[in-house]
């Protein structure tokens, strides 16, 4: 059986890539290896993420070079109708949020 990467594995690939899948759709997975804080600036320009990261593209053709390693919880988010949830859908960014 060949093993189909998930949302919040880590994992292995064999082109020396190790990370958490972040992202999983039908013809590709990203991997997170790096994470780091906005600088103060960046953050007020654009608050919807508080991280800037980097992601490693690995298409269903490769997935059979990967190798699991552990898998972690998935952060749960606030429920939608609590203070703690910010209403993203009103939110502008001063300069573009990519």
């Amino acid at each position: 059986m060949t093993y189909e990467p998930e949302v919040n594995d880590y994992v292995n690939w064999t082109k020396g890539v190790e990370g958490w899948v972040y992202f999983k759709g039908k013809e590709y997975v990203t991997i997170e290896v790096s994470v780091r804080p906005k600088n103060s600036e960046n953050y007020q320009a654009c608050h919807l993420h508080r991280n800037e990261r980097v992601l490693v593209l690995c298409y269903r053709a490769d997935w059979k070079e990967l190798k699991y390693i552990k898998s972690r919880l998935p952060i749960s988010a606030p429920s939608v109708n609590t203070p703690d949830w910010p209403d993203y859908a009103g939110m502008e960014c001063e300069t573009s949020c990519d």
